[in-house]
């Protein structure tokens, strides 16, 4: 991935000699030639003769190296590797305006203001391991965004987790809506039982047959009463706790969205500031160059004030480039942890959200078998009033109480 080594052009008497041991020679994007010491990383403009110390250039052209390499370690430690071939504080400043460039190309990418590695070039470092392995945490796997594969605008990371959180708390809201309706029908079912154990219907039945009919029609007002308790259970117990829940939980989800937003809205205008510095830094670049390149033996003195004074500008750019990155880098570093613990604050509530359910409805659950146990206590006095249920003695009682006389007809005599 380095820049392609060049050999000497035809004619160039300077560059027919063999470089020293362990120099190279590569072009910059402008077409420049400069080299590099593989071994102490070393750069430098003019050309190194086999005794390096006595550059092959007239001296005439030292200008053109510059005195500000030191400055334009501006990207090295918290951004890329120290070992990159692209490292900035490795190269001749005429290369910082496409330093960045040519980290974008090959080492890191940005995507909506935030830098990442490409996985080819850094998928080992340590930085780069899983902060919570084998858990499937979402502080791990929620960084980029989400493409759409039918091409709507894509979505960032923490944005699908926030949905995931929405979703949950509109499922909740549901369930909530469905427990309502259950209490709704155990309400109206509460109603129409006791309404029914009032009817006068088969009233006048007699002996054990009509025991057992009125304890029938008393078991469906105790029915009413289970069914009604049962109801205010689960308003108290399922419907309520699940609002609460609910509440709370959407208010922490709006706390942590805007923080996360503010966040983001920081690291962009760092992200413009830096893109504004670079480009500042290539202009002055750039007119130091042409000024260097313009440098006339009549006016030297002229044309060297001219070129202290754009060096002193090219500086100052790498200065303000080096102070925009440093502060992008703060910001980026803030928004990561923020992510990090917000992303572990969302796997919580989540966490929270489901076993919050899971206990809801397992006490639905709980409920539902107190109400069928005291329903099935509801009916047992009447199975056992049909157990006793007997025809010959229900028609024995109904005689006795209702016999007219026990003396039969007999033949009339003459």
């Amino acid at each position: 991935m380095k820049p392609a080594a060049t050999s000497p052009a035809p004619g160039d008497e300077s560059k027919s000699v063999p470089l020293p041991q362990g120099w190279r020679c590569y072009k910059s994007p402008e077409g420049c030639r400069y080299y590099v010491n593989t071994g102490s990383k070393e750069t430098t403009w003019e050309r190194p003769s086999a005794t390096y110390g006595t550059p092959v250039r007239p001296p005439a052209q030292r200008n053109s190296l510059p005195e500000e390499l030191n400055a334009i370690s501006l990207l090295s430690s918290s951004s890329f590797p120290s070992s990159s071939p692209f490292d900035v504080s490795q190269k001749p400043l005429s290369l910082v305006s496409h330093s960045l460039e040519f980290v974008s190309l090959f080492l890191c990418i940005q995507i909506n203001c935030v830098t990442f590695p490409l996985p080819s070039v850094m998928p080992d470092q340590p930085e780069q391991q899983l902060l919570k392995p084998n858990e499937w945490s979402y502080c791990d796997y929620f960084w980029t965004d989400k493409k759409d594969p039918q091409g709507t605008p894509s979505v960032g990371g923490f944005e699908v987790l926030l949905q995931k959180q929405l979703k949950g708390k509109q499922m909740q809201k549901e369930m909530a809506e469905f427990v309502r309706e259950r209490i709704k029908i155990e309400d109206e079912y509460s109603k129409n039982l006791s309404k029914l154990s009032q009817s006068p219907l088969a009233a006048q039945e007699e002996g054990t047959l009509g025991e057992a009919w009125a304890q029938l029609k008393r078991s469906c007002h105790d029915e009413a009463e289970v069914h009604l308790k049962f109801s205010n259970k689960l308003q108290c117990e399922v419907e309520k706790p699940l609002l609460t829940f609910r509440d709370n939980f959407k208010k922490e989800l709006k706390k942590y969205d805007h923080h996360i937003i503010d966040l983001r809205k920081q690291l962009a205008s760092r992200y413009a500031g830096v893109e504004k510095a670079r480009k500042a830094l290539a202009d002055r670049q750039k007119d130091l160059e042409v000024k260097t390149q313009q440098l006339d033996i009549k006016h030297m003195n002229k044309h060297e004030e001219d070129i202290k004074k754009a060096r002193r500008k090219s500086t100052q750019a790498g200065d303000d480039l080096m102070h925009n990155v440093d502060l992008y880098n703060r910001a980026q570093s803030k928004w990561f942890e923020e992510m990090v613990t917000t992303s572990l604050e969302l796997e919580r509530l989540e966490v929270e959200r489901v076993e919050m359910i899971r206990q809801d409805l397992r006490q639905y659950t709980t409920l539902r078998h107190e109400t069928d146990m005291f329903n099935q206590s509801t009916v047992e006095p009447v199975d056992q009033l049909l157990q006793s249920v007997d025809p010959a003695k229900d028609r024995e009682l109904w005689v006795q109480e209702h016999k007219t006389g026990e003396l039969r007809p007999v033949d009339m005599d003459i």
